[in-house]
């Protein structure tokens, strides 16, 4: 058991608490293996109607996966018996992603504060995802060379038009009502009802209805307006800009619009890890069409492949460790990318493959 997370039961609810509030609740590998057997627990248990999982401390349901402690076990020696870090991790949190996105019950997201990477991971393959007005979400991995996972060439090419590639891409922040537009949120509620919203989880009456049936009719008794989302005045422009397959392309679009978001979302990208822009592209372009399982597998080859290039550490080094935000890529231009490197990173893993 993880001492970073909680989990109990309250009466027909089982709850799920991350506890690493002065890590934002980053999700580590022990919060994995002890989330995943307990949603396998409650799935058995006829008396628990539903799962709810929060954030603790009040500034973050989940700021990602702790990514900096894979980076940093990378050239480590492995105590025997075990596996590397870089290989337990992706595989185990895949898999709780996978669990959590065929749940059979209703998984209701109380999604407050900060949510990034692996916490859309948590959240958004659930059922019910409750947004609040305080809600930053954002998928910013191209910025550490890595690539949005945790199913995010299954979602991202599920928001409107090309703002999925566009958040992809720049690591571009979301309000909560940018969640709700592009259907990360079901239900906006106001952060100081979430108290009263699971007391009303655990006093309602599960057997007027499915579960599922009853859980929407709680969570839409605490629903408000989430107000014009901020993404939507610029959906326009990016999909003028994002749409192409080609990140040079995409660059010329941005250059030839001329306005002073276009010009600053060109010097976002030419921040961001040159190898990871082209791989995450091509991760979306090709997982647009494909179901989530297919998308998990292609995500765990590239979690191996491109977690075993110089961008993955530098990236962690650069804004998690060293905090000095100033990545040196190899390669350092979209030019020195070639594309057999970005398909290098697609390249199946044999023995190692990932199976739901």
């Amino acid at each position: 058991m993880s001492n970073d997370v909680q989990l109990e039961r309250r009466g027909p609810i089982g709850l799920v608490v991350l506890d690493r509030p002065r890590a934002l609740n980053a999700l580590n590998l022990g919060m994995v293996r002890a989330i995943h057997p307990q949603l396998d627990a409650w799935a058995r248990m006829p008396e628990v109607k539903a799962v709810v999982i929060r954030g603790a401390g009040g500034k973050a349901f989940c700021a990602g996966g702790d990514v900096r402690a894979v980076a940093l076990s990378m050239g480590k020696p492995v105590p025997g018996g075990e596996e590397p870090l870089s290989r337990a991790y992706f595989r185990e949190e895949y898999a709780l992603n996978h669990r959590i996105h065929h749940y059979e019950k209703p998984f209701i997201a109380l999604v407050d504060g900060i949510s990034m990477g692996g916490g859309l991971g948590l959240s958004i393959h659930g059922s019910h995802r409750v947004v609040t007005e305080r809600l930053v979400f954002s998928m910013p991995e191209t910025a550490i060379g890595f690539f949005p996972d945790v199913g995010g060439g299954w979602f991202l090419p599920r928001f409107p038009g090309e703002v999925g590639s566009y958040m992809a891409l720049t690591g571009a922040r979301g309000t909560a009502a940018d969640a709700m537009w592009v259907g990360y949120g079901t239900h906006h509620v106001e952060h100081t009802r979430l108290h009263a919203l699971l007391g009303a989880l655990g006093d309602a009456d599960w057997g007027s209805g499915s579960a599922h049936e009853v859980a929407s009719r709680v969570l839409s008794s605490f629903t408000t307006d989430a107000g014009p989302a901020p993404l939507r005045s610029q959906q326009d422009a990016i999909d003028r800009c994002f749409k192409a397959d080609r990140m040079e392309e995409i660059l010329d679009a941005l250059a030839a619009e001329g306005t002073e978001w276009a010009e600053t979302t060109r010097a976002t990208l030419a921040r961001m890890s040159p190898t990871s822009l082209k791989v995450t592209l091509r991760q979306l372009r090709r997982c647009r069409s494909l179901p989530y399982p297919e998308v998990a597998a292609i995500e765990y080859r590239l979690s191996q492949n491109i977690t075993a290039l110089p961008d993955f550490r530098e990236g962690i080094r650069a804004v998690l460790v060293d905090k000095d935000q100033r990545p040196c890529w190899n390669p350092a231009t979209l030019a020195e990318v070639r594309d057999e490197d970005v398909e290098a990173c697609f390249a199946p893993l044999g023995e190692e493959e990932w199976k739901p």
